[in-house]
């Protein structure tokens, strides 16, 4: 079975390329409350931004969760909590991959842009295994094979019979709402993220820039 979706995802109505956001929001609110949701690091109190030309991705599975940090580039504030949409992946290749994030720095009252750029090409591609991509807005072409969608979280990894990596520690809610697939195929990709992580990830013709241009941003 096959499921393609179009158009612009946004975290107040997440569709099928994101956890419907009553059921998650809801289970996230009350799974914090009781402690029982941890971030695997303290976030920065800043968001990235990551475009891709083409993102294959296989053994998919999506859920929610919560990453906490810091409410600020000082580093004098924790607490902040973000929402998200946790999108993992066992592989992964990605075609014409940007990511950029905005930093304003008093000392020199500046703002300065880092963006990287990597996998320029079907032929070097940027390569990962247990990726995970903490996800506040996602916009993109998707396709899924066999997709299943209501799974409970914890039985999405594949070492319990489900389709996607080793579910994120304590990051969800066991028998919250999920979503796996055999393979995930997006195209057109433009999200923001809190976080990032991965068992391996290799960046085949990896360029990096500073500069103080908004142009540097990916989108």
């Amino acid at each position: 079975m096959q499921s393609q979706v179009r158009g612009g995802t946004r975290w107040k109505r997440f569709a099928v390329v994101m956890v419907p956001s009553v059921a998650a929001a809801a289970a996230v609110g009350v799974g914090l409350a009781q402690g029982a949701l941890a971030a695997s690091f303290s976030v920065s109190g800043q968001e990235f931004k990551v475009k891709a030309g083409h993102l294959e991705g296989q053994g998919f599975a999506q859920y929610g969760g919560i990453d906490t940090g810091y409410t600020s580039t000082d580093g004098k504030n924790k607490g902040a909590v973000h929402p998200v949409a946790i999108s993992s992946f066992r592989t992964a290749q990605i075609t014409n991959m940007c990511q950029s994030v905005k930093t304003e720095v008093p000392l020199i009252g500046k703002t300065i842009y880092l963006r990287l750029d990597a996998g320029p090409d079907a032929d070097h591609k940027v390569e990962a295994e247990n990726l995970y991509i903490d996800v506040a807005q996602l916009d993109a072409d998707a396709t899924f094979k066999n997709i299943d969608i209501g799974v409970a979280a914890q039985d999405t990894a594949k070492s319990k019979g489900g389709k996607g990596p080793e579910v994120k520690d304590t990051s969800v809610l066991p028998g919250g709402f999920a979503q796996q697939a055999e393979s995930a195929d997006l195209t057109n990709v433009e999200q923001t993220a809190w976080a990032t992580t991965a068992g391996t990830f290799k960046l085949s013709g990896l360029k990096m820039r500073l500069g103080t241009s908004s142009s540097m941003e990916c989108f």
